[in-house]
């Protein structure tokens, strides 16, 4: 069919809504145009590429293929070079490093939407949060999370976050590397023993019941097993950004199965991820391709409950970030999900049928309908009547103006739709250059054994000086706390640290700490 012939085909109002996507530049293909019921394949809809840093959402109710947008996006930015990071919170999006299966209802829906089909996988690192599951480690070191992102996880108060914050101040001014959590309890520990109430009279607005209490939380977190998360090697976030040899941008898939009984850990590590990219890329401006495009699945977990200095951060950061070529999706069941100064600043828009069998999923669906421009659709209905594989779609032209609505049924993507066998997914991680960088934990000296080489008793009086306590005198083997501060030679380590010249860390919006 000719351009000519496409464009007879497509009824006036949808050219209209057509020639508001009919770009010059280099863009994504996300499929044909829907009108009065009818795919028109001549009415393509796609999303420039050079847009793509200015952030995007993609919503729906569960069910309606939000998974499979993202996979679609993803093997098309990967295919432009174009490198991607994506959760994987299901386990089924590792299929994108595979070849597609041709079938019957595959190549129905590309002839339905004028796709040329072709099946074809992308090259993919697979990651895990401190290696639960399969996937190379992701650890991040305390000191760099920093103490904004930690109170979100350890679901501190406002007050109990500000304390948590005068800790890392203490720590960066002493020279005490946090590492790993027990680095930060043995701190913790100090400041609130006899020997280090002196020190903690000089950390204002932190006092000794508010610090007890973040003790408590850090190890009721670790002993659900969330110490792993934190060490060393840290990872570094560059590695996102690499393309190989043909020019393929890389897929960085984070694999979240094993970690999904932990929500709020998963989605503030993904914002440790963002920051940490904001803080270490350089200003680039605006430019013809997005460096990396981030997906945050999920959204909604890490904007519950948030306190205000928190959602500021998160604004601020992506607002700024797209200066340095990083492009963010949001991808959650509503746009009520996403606080309206973020919501502000996504441009692209994808948005999947919603739900309407309540008087609050009634309200949602209103108020999505007034967050999108004019159109000639009735939104308030289209949205709850669209198919698995469609959505709603506006966009940024290259001109930065947005695009008319349409309504779209999107392409199949040409990846594999599910996940791959456990087998390969083992096999590309050992395989993985990466592998041997970041695999093994290391436990170096850091603060915990700086504070627990300090407080080693004297060395006990040999047998003949030894006097046989009585029973009432015996006691139980000294508490982790005791052994750190049950030492009269903490006396000696307030007054060392105290003299020392501190070392104070630069810290971002998130508290994160710059690593290299």
């Amino acid at each position: 069919m000719t351009e000519n012939e496409s464009n007879a085909s497509v009824p006036p109002a949808a050219q209209e809504i057509a020639a508001g996507y009919a770009f010059t530049g280099p863009a994504l293909d996300l499929g044909a145009l829907l009108w009065d019921g009818t795919c028109l394949p001549g009415a393509q809809v796609r999303v420039p590429l050079a847009v793509l840093n200015r952030h995007g959402l993609v919503a729906g109710a569960t069910g309606t293929g939000k998974t499979k947008t993202l996979q679609l996006i993803a093997e098309q930015l990967s295919a432009q070079g174009v490198p991607v990071f994506l959760a994987d919170v299901k386990g089924d999006v590792s299929g994108i490093s595979a070849p597609g299966e041709r079938s019957e209802r595959v190549l129905g829906r590309a002839a339905e939407v004028g796709q040329e089909w072709e099946a074809g996988g992308r090259p993919c690192e697979f990651y895990a949060l401190g290696g639960l599951g399969p996937g190379i480690p992701l650890r991040a070191t305390v000191t760099s999370f920093g103490p904004v992102l930690l109170a979100k996880v350890l679901q501190l108060n406002q007050t109990q976050e500000q304390s948590l914050g005068l800790v890392f101040h203490y720590a960066d001014q002493k020279g005490l590397e946090l590492v790993d959590l027990k680095d930060l309890r043995a701190v913790v520990a100090f400041l609130t023993s006899e020997e280090g109430r002196g020190e903690l009279k000089t950390i204002g607005g932190l006092s000794a019941a508010t610090a007890g209490v973040v003790l408590r939380s850090l190890t009721a977190f670790e002993q659900q097993g969330a110490g792993t998360f934190f060490g060393e090697p840290e990872f570094d976030t560059a590695e996102f950004l690499r393309t190989v040899g043909d020019g393929l941008g890389v897929v960085s898939l984070l694999e979240l199965p094993a970690v999904q009984d932990k929500p709020q850990l998963f989605s503030t590590f993904l914002m440790w991820l963002l920051a940490d990219l904001y803080h270490d890329l350089p200003e680039v401006g605006d430019v013809d391709r997005p460096k990396l495009v981030f997906f945050f699945d999920e959204a909604h977990l890490l904007f519950k409950g948030a306190s205000k200095a928190f959602l500021e951060a998160i604004t601020q950061t992506v607002r700024l970030i797209r200066s340095k070529g990083v492009g963010v999706f949001f991808v959650t069941q509503t746009p009520k999900d996403v606080p309206a100064d973020v919501l502000g600043q996504l441009g692209n828009r994808v948005q999947h049928a919603l739900r309407a069998f309540t008087p609050d999923d009634q309200k949602a669906l209103r108020a999505t309908v007034r967050t999108f421009p004019d159109s000639g659709y009735d939104l308030e209905e289209l949205l709850t009547t669209l198919g698995t594989g469609e959505a709603v779609v506006t966009v940024l032209s290259e001109s930065g103006a947005p695009t008319p609505v349409a309504a779209t049924r999107l392409r199949a993507p040409e990846s594999l739709m599910g996940p791959v066998s456990g087998e390969a997914l083992d096999a590309a991680v050992r395989g993985s250059a990466l592998y041997g960088r970041y695999a093994q934990a290391v436990d170096r000296e850091s603060a915990y054994e700086k504070l627990t080489a300090r407080a080693e008793p004297a060395p006990a009086p040999g047998p003949a000086a030894e006097t046989p306590k009585a029973p009432e005198e015996r006691r139980a083997d000294p508490t982790l706390v005791e052994q750190v501060v049950g030492s009269g030679a903490f006396k000696s380590l307030a007054r060392s640290l105290g003299s020392q010249l501190g070392r104070e860390i630069s810290r971002s919006l998130f508290g994160t700490a710059r690593r290299r």
